[in-house]
Formats: C-alpha cells, structure tokens, sequence
C-alpha cells in the first residue's frame, strides 16, 4: 500500500482534538499525497484506521518502538508523558528521524527547535542546517501573540510586554470543552423556566445561579471549578515568583521562538481560563523602544505575514471582527485596540484574538512537516 519513494510519517495521537484539528488541515491542503501516513494508537493497534486518499489503513502500536524507529518522521498529538517516554527510548536506540510535536517536555531542550515559520523560518532553517531534528510547536498562548504581533517583535521594537491573557478551554483539552458546554446545559435547565416567569426578579435568578455554580451539582470533573459564568485567573502549576508555569512560558518561549538569548525582551503575563470555546485573546501593553507613528505601526503589524487581520480601533469594527467567535475555526489571527497609551507616546495597548488549536498547535506542526520533505 506504501510507496517506498516517499517518506514515511507516523501520527500517533492523531484522534485528539489538536490530532483532528491537523487532519483536517492536512486534508483540506492535500499534503497526505507528499508522504505515506501511517497512524498509530496507544489502545487500538490493530484496529481500522482513517481513510486516506481513497485507501483504508491499520492502526499500528504507538508504543512499538521497533516499528516506530523505521519511520522518517513522527508527529505527535499526544502530550509529554508520551514524549517523555517514547521520545526517549527511540533517541537511545539510535533514532535519526524527525520528531515535531507541540508538548512542552522537549521545547527548552538544546537540541530542539521551536516551530512557528511566519515568525522564524529563519530560526528553523537555522536548526535543520545544524542537524536539529526535534521541531517543537511552542505555547499556544505564545504562539498566538507572536502572530499577530511578529511584526513589532522581529523589527526589535518591543522592550517590554504585559500581557493578561483570556485563554480558551480547548488549550485544557477535549474533556474540558465538553465540561463547559455540560455546564451550560446543567445551568440553562436549572434556570429556564425562570427566565420566561415575570414573577421572577433578576436577582432571585442571580441567587439561583450562584447557588448552582457552587454545588456539587455542576459538572466539574475536570477543570474543578465552574468555567461557565467564570473566570479562572490561574493556569497551570506554580513556579518561582509568584508565577504560574503558563505565565512563565511567555517569557522564556517569546525570546525562544525569536531566537534571541533569553530575557532579551521582557515580558509579565498574567493568565487566565475562560469560557471561549477555540480562540485565546490577550491584552497587550508593550513598551517600545522608539516612538513611531500609529499608521507606520499599524503597517509593521499587517505587512508581517498573510494570516494578519488588522481590525480598526472602533466599537463596532471590534465587536464584530475581534472576538474568539469571529476568530475561531480560521487562520487569521485578529489584532485591534490599537492605540497610544496614557503613559507615553512610545507605549503601545493591543488585543489579539486567534483559534489555539490551529496557529497555537496544529498549524505549525503541519508546516514543520511540509518544510522537513521540502529539503
């Protein structure tokens, strides 16, 4: 079934979301005519797989290190664990192909690269030439801003970014998607009649709501704490500083993926989960290191690449163009608010809004693929 000509490229994980999200994209650009795919499960070796370019195929096992090490390159859905895991083994056993996923257990590894092309061909064509073969999809968060605003960071105007992000709940994964649209559910039902009962004052159904929000009646098996109605300021494991990791990773992954040494440029987050479904927003200060005028801004911001969206600094431009909705299931990330702020002319505000799953995750990993069988 396999042309020998052509590389072989194993995608284990490919049933997740960020492994649904890759297919499809994959799909719609035709790139499983390049190379021969070969899908693989950590539970259903053996099993049918997906159809590809009109022919069936076998699950083989993810954990079957033989049949993993006679592969090009890997592209892995899955998280760290199994990075950690397989990862390592096929590297001790000799292993040269290429390895590109988005978990975090590899991407502050020195023989890694991080793998954002609109932002850093020049970063990864860099690596490949120095023999790098692990390509590693950065934060999504990161990546997300980066994108939008890789203009202002490649000119090396930005001194310093505080950032506060507003984080969608597919970066926690497919169970919690589901847990905020159960939470919706378990809410609509409790308070439905209610909102149809002119006896009922908004208060009494705020009091309702609350007292759902905090029972153990509402779904919380995976994020813990009501999403739906909330905000929950806290990402992630504690690190130094009062930090969380999540935040922690905008400072080390921005200069990361710019390939600059770390701390060149200096960034604060503060992160926060919210009820979006696809897309992360992130509010911006940034402190430039020139002042320059709003309309050569704005060009530097746009002429960065095609997947720029810029949206005008108006409440209806904004409402419409700049929001997790009008982002989500597209490849343009969205960039507004864009203004002088009161501290100074040489200190900037911006909103970016982009869909995680596809720039935050699965896009780069397609790309990375693409430019491994272009060499």
């Amino acid at each position: 079934m396999y042309s020998m000509s052509k590389m072989q490229v194993g995608f284990p994980g490919y049933r997740g979301m960020v492994g649904s999200v890759l297919q499809e994209r994959m799909i719609e650009e035709g790139d499983f005519k390049e190379f021969d795919p070969i899908f693989l499960s950590t539970s259903q070796a053996g099993q049918p797989g997906p159809e590809v370019n009109g022919e069936p195929t076998v699950l083989a096992d993810a954990y079957d290190i033989a049949a993993l090490s006679g592969l090009d390159a890997i592209v892995s859905c899955h998280g760290s664990e199994y990075t950690e895991k397989v990862h390592t083994e096929l590297r001790s056993k000799g292993w040269d192909g290429f390895w590109i996923d988005s978990a975090s257990h590899l991407r502050n590894e020195p023989s890694s690269v991080l793998v954002l092309d609109p932002v850093n061909a020049g970063v990864i064509d860099k690596a490949l030439e120095d023999g790098k073969k692990d390509l590693i999809g950065a934060n999504c968060t990161v990546s997300v801003m980066l994108m939008g605003l890789a203009g202002l960071f490649k000119s090396g105007l930005v001194e310093y970014a505080s950032i506060a992000t507003y984080q969608a709940v597919s970066g926690a994964g497919s169970k919690n998607v589901i847990e905020l649209l159960k939470q919706a559910g378990s809410l609509g039902s409790v308070v439905s009649e209610d909102l149809d009962n002119p006896a009922k004052t908004i208060l009494e159904i705020d009091k309702k709501t609350k007292e759902h929000l905090i029972s153990s009646d509402l779904p919380t098996d995976e994020f813990g704490f009501p999403i739906m109605g909330n905000v929950l300021p806290w990402i992630d494991s504690k690190v130094e500083n009062g930090q969380s990791r999540e935040e922690q990773k905008g400072l080390i992954e921005t200069n990361g993926i710019l390939g600059l040494e770390p701390d060149t440029i200096i960034t604060d987050s503060l992160c926060a989960r919210v009820g979006s479904m696809r897309s992360h927003g992130e509010a911006l200060f940034i402190d430039l290191k020139k002042d320059l005028p709003m309309d050569e801004l704005e060009e530097i911001i746009k002429s960065a690449h095609q997947w720029v969206k810029l949206v005008p600094n108006t409440k209806e431009d904004t409402l419409t163009n700049l929001t997790p909705v009008a982002t989500s299931g597209t490849l343009e990330v969205a960039v507004g608010r864009l203004r002088k702020l009161n501290k100074g002319p040489k200190h900037l505000g911006a909103f970016v809004v982009g869909d995680q799953l596809l720039w935050g995750a699965a896009e780069p990993l397609r790309r990375a693929l693409q430019i491994v069988i272009s060499r």
